[in-house]
């Protein structure tokens, strides 16, 4: 554990816990800190509060923050769609809903609690909390990813995204018509400095380039092909709604009032291309959108047949 004090300013009176702690650490976000939180690790003057606790002036706040080598992973009987593995990687088809690897507020559930049952081998590269894993997909957003089973795997897999060779091809729906056919967004991505949850366009953040492409208009929304140059946090997410059309059902950067019901954003990770760690060879893998994707791309389709 990494034990920290802080003391309360007099600016800070009346400040969330959870926002107090948050702005402390520029690498850590609001719900990773609100995790903390949950677990207990987080005191008031020697007392256990809750997030939305409001600080008073000259308050000390402990926090203990877990390495990656305190936290205990527990392998889990989840089922998981492996569209593809060998002794090197394993490509796995992510529902919606489910965490990529443990952290605060999400130890169990997680893909890697399901890998761990699933594979003996996996990289150690990124620690025991996130073995094998080598990029990312929001809980909310579908779709492909690639595991690495060794360190060598890992380390050619993770220089394939660092040059931006691999391919990486969303779905999504967006709110609104669309009415270029396509276009490129070409805006730089950091975190908010108001709410740190989430990403915002940032003249001083990261390079982040999406390409987008116009698969259907529906009568309220749009189906889009997003393909990434970069991989930024939220990428998709952002630059859709930078440019005036957030995904349906995202519950950070979309619409407050949402018509569907939805455990995320309309976002699948539908192809993903690699060089092959070990062969050389380039392998490609698409999934079909699930059926919460299909369902409200239904619904809409049938609106646009109904007469006027």
């Amino acid at each position: 554990m990494n034990y920290f004090k802080f003391k309360v300013c007099e600016n800070e009176e009346d400040s969330r816990l959870d926002v107090f702690i948050s702005n402390n650490f520029e690498d850590k976000s609001r719900s990773y800190i609100q995790g903390i939180i949950e677990l207990g690790n987080a005191k008031v003057n020697g007392r256990l509060k809750k997030s939305n606790y409001k600080l008073k002036y000259n308050e000390i706040v402990e926090i203990e923050i877990p390495d990656n080598t305190d936290l205990k992973v527990e392998k889990e009987n989840i089922p998981l769609d492996i569209l593809y593995e060998d002794s090197d990687v394993i490509v796995v088809n992510k529902v919606q809903g489910m965490v990529v690897h443990p952290a605060p507020g999400n130890y169990t559930g997680t893909l890697v609690n399901a890998l761990l049952y699933y594979c003996k081998d996996l990289s150690g590269i990124n620690g025991v909390n996130r073995p094998g894993i080598v990029h990312r997909i929001d809980k909310g957003t579908s779709g492909i990813l690639v595991v690495a089973k060794n360190d060598n795997a890992h380390k050619k897999l993770a220089e394939q995204l660092m040059d931006h060779s691999m391919t990486r091809e969303y779905l999504a729906l967006t709110e609104g018509i669309i009415h270029d056919d396509s276009g490129v967004i070409d805006a730089p991505l950091g975190r908010d400095p108001v709410n740190r949850i989430r990403m915002c366009v940032n003249k001083n953040g990261r390079n982040a380039i999406t390409h987008f492409e116009v698969i259907e208009r529906l009568k309220t929304s749009t189906l889009v092909k997003c393909i990434l140059e970069t991989g930024r946090t939220h990428q998709i997410r952002v630059h859709m709604g930078y440019i005036g059309h957030p995904l349906v059902g995202d519950p950070v950067y979309g619409y407050k009032k949402q018509r569907f019901r939805l455990e995320g954003q309309m976002l699948h990770a539908k192809k993903l291309g690699f060089i092959h760690p070990s062969t050389g060879e380039y392998m490609e893998f698409e999934s079909e959108i699930p059926n919460h994707f299909k369902k409200v791309i239904g619904v809409l389709r049938n609106e646009l047949k109904q007469p006027k």
